[in-house]
């Protein structure tokens, strides 16, 4: 059998591993639609290559507005590899204690509210206090994790508390531990990573409930969708209305930053 095969075979374990996790898939469009349909949002959170998962839920084609992609450069800026901006940086600054909080200081955060982390080690310090913050505000929060990797992996934070700890739900990628899913016969380390598919597997999921709750409830989503499926004048309609309800969205966000009604009851830093 070829790696190709390999690869593919262990893919198709991970259809699988998401398949049996539908009730939770459902669970968790249930709270993010309600978010929506009372205007307020999904916050989506990922460092290192999770933001994948955050960039693949919005803003892409067949997707709609309702979450807010927080995506920090400093923590997923992975090009330069070395030197400035480098990934000895990122990684360090993802176990820094407090940045999640200065991070979230910058939305006025409402029970309405729900969120999605992702981390696929549920292990670093960032991800982990975004949820714990979320959580303490009553804001319904999913995690999105390896549970194979995570289990068997030490979390950063000092007193040894993994994201799932601080989840209302927790949803698993199905990669395996140290996610590289395929032994090239005289490498001693496995290579081609599963957590990326399976996770993916798991928004787009989550984003076809949305949508279908969404539908159902008489408030259909504004999707971005390809000239090639509905004609380019269409195709700019929807563009142009998709983003128009993001910066709505995204402006109560922000109505109340520095009121004192904000500092007393929202600060994520007190």
């Amino acid at each position: 059998m070829s790696y190709t095969q390999t690869f593919l075979d262990r893919c198709q374990e991970l259809v699988g591993i998401i398949r049996n996790q539908e009730e939770a898939i459902q669970t968790s469009a249930s709270w993010f639609a309600k978010s929506i349909l009372e205007g307020r949002m999904v916050h989506v959170f990922g460092s290192g290559h999770s933001r994948i998962m955050v960039e693949e839920m919005w803003p892409r084609y067949g997707s709609f507005p309702g979450f807010n992609p927080i995506v920090e450069l400093s923590l997923t800026f992975h090009n330069l590899v070395v030197g400035a901006n480098g990934q000895r940086q990122a990684m360090f600054l993802e176990n820094v204690p407090g940045l999640a909080a200065q991070i979230l200081r910058n939305f006025d955060l409402s029970i309405l509210d729900s969120a999605l982390i992702i981390s696929s080690s549920g292990c670093n310090i960032v991800p982990i206090e975004m949820a714990e913050i979320f959580q303490s505000k009553g804001i319904k929060t999913v995690g999105l994790i390896s549970k194979k990797h995570s289990e068997a992996s030490t979390s950063k934070k000092s007193d040894g508390k993994k994201l799932a700890d601080f989840c209302d739900l927790v949803l698993d990628s199905g990669a395996p531990v140290g996610d590289a899913m395929v032994k090239i016969e005289g490498l001693e380390t496995p290579v081609a990573p599963g957590s990326t598919i399976g996770s993916c597997m798991l928004i787009n999921a989550i984003k076809a409930e949305v949508a279908n709750l969404l539908t159902q409830a008489g408030h259909p989503p504004k999707v971005l969708t390809a000239g090639a499926v509905i004609g380019a004048e269409k195709a700019t309609e929807l563009f142009q209305a998709a983003y128009d309800e993001h910066g709505h969205r995204v402006a109560k966000l922000y109505q109340q930053n520095g009121t004192a009604s904000y500092v007393s009851e929202n600060n994520p830093l007190k």
